[in-house]
């Protein structure tokens, strides 16, 4: 069938042609922001899951919906070293900007880009190469110690003053939330708890690995309370069905039951791994329905295109120790194993390969589900080292 016509088309953080069985995670989203809007009380709400199940493009339809209802909001991507103050800061300003040119909160709007040049002020002494212009006197005396925690709760006080005289709210959109270092998700979490106590309409929703859940309970002791934590994970059977049949059905072409089944079936139930199966699976078929054979012969470029992309990319970051030690588990299978099962494969001590699995932690490749146990945080990895370092060579 023509390429041309092909509905899948898988990225990072791509939409899919079919956002299937996402519905009630998404009508808890739109109820906690409309709640906050009316400040009536919401918790934050962070998205957990593995890599490849999605999390990225809910955030992206929540942006969309939020802006679709004419509220504030703000949308940025955590990154292993740029800090999340100053990326929110860039972010917060054409926003107020914005705000600033509706009449009846102008002053306050105006304010609150006072209390945010001092804010960045005050990163400027924190972050030495972090460079951003307001074109706004400073407010004396708010946020502008340099005392993250400090400044950025008297700024979000600030913002949803303002959001709450304009009759909106602000949405604090984060994606890759666990590369935020302790501090920052600290000065994070005290900033929500200030908007909380004083009812001003401000709501995060963001999205990490599963290690995220216990990184926000380390930062604050209140976290638990603040956040409302949601897995996000495999689809279900019907909505993996959903996922692949519906946009092929859309086209005017179909899938043939056991073809379909094959897929769901290899999958796992795994969107991102959904969308490439669709997508070549559509490439190799001559003709519609798209039948078992085609489904058998598109498993080789599904392979491939994996390997280069969507494994291969995260294998690269890695130093030749922490490949050994992501072999040393893919020997052990899928997972989660002990620490000392991993230093068995590996003939090294616990405390030896300490570092080295921190450092995988850091990296978002590996997560603890338990005290001891780790498990890879993308799907299907274990057979990709297998494939990648096959042999004995890793071994020491």
């Amino acid at each position: 069938m023509s390429p041309l016509d092909n509905p899948f088309a898988p990225g990072a953080g791509t939409p899919p042609p079919e956002l299937a069985g996402r519905d009630e995670l998404l009508d808890a989203i739109r109820i906690a922001t409309e709640r906050t809007r009316r400040r009536n009380s919401a918790r934050s709400m962070l998205l957990l899951g593995l890599r490849g199940v999605g999390k990225t493009v809910l955030l992206d339809r929540v942006h969309d919906e939020v802006q679709g209802a004419r509220l504030a909001t703000v949308m940025l991507e955590a990154a292993e070293r740029n800090p999340l103050p100053a990326l929110l800061a860039a972010e917060l300003h054409p926003m107020l900007l914005r705000l600033s040119r509706q009449q009846r909160v102008h002053d306050l709007a105006a304010r609150a880009l006072r209390v945010l040049a001092g804010f960045v002020s005050g990163l400027k002494l924190k972050y030495r190469d972090f460079e951003l212009g307001i074109d706004a006197p400073v407010e004396p005396g708010v946020a502008d110690s340099g005392d993250l925690e400090l400044d950025l709760a008297a700024l979000f006080e600030a913002l949803g003053t303002a959001a709450s005289a304009s009759d909106t709210a602000l949405v604090v959109i984060v994606d890759e939330m666990q590369y935020v270092p302790k501090a920052e998700l600290s000065a994070l979490c005290a900033a929500l708890h200030r908007a909380a106590q004083r009812r001003l309409p401000i709501l995060l929703a963001a999205a990490g690995l599963p290690q995220l859940r216990a990184q926000v309970a380390e930062a604050k002791t209140y976290a638990e309370r603040l956040f409302e934590f949601r897995e996000v994970g495999p689809l279900d059977e019907k909505a993996s069905r959903d996922a692949v049949a519906k946009p092929i059905r859309a086209r005017n072409a179909d899938i043939a039951p056991d073809a379909l089944q094959v897929i769901v079936d290899d999958t796992e139930g795994y969107p991102y791994f959904l969308q490439e199966w669709g997508k070549h699976a559509w490439d190799v078929a001559e003709r519609s329905p798209i039948d078992a054979r085609d489904v058998a012969r598109a498993s080789t470029e599904v392979s491939a295109s994996l390997d280069s992309g969507f494994f291969r990319a995260r294998f690269d970051r890695l130093t030749p120790a922490q490949k050994r030690y992501l072999r040393a588990m893919a020997e052990l299978g899928p997972g989660p194993h002990r620490s000392g099962e991993i230093a068995r494969a590996l003939g090294r001590k616990v405390t030896a390969l300490g570092p080295t699995r921190a450092q995988l932690i850091a990296k978002g490749m590996i997560w603890s589900a338990a005290r001891g146990d780790t498990a890879f945080t993308v799907p299907s990895f274990d057979r990709f080292m297998r494939r990648v370092m096959p042999g004995d060579e890793w071994r020491e």
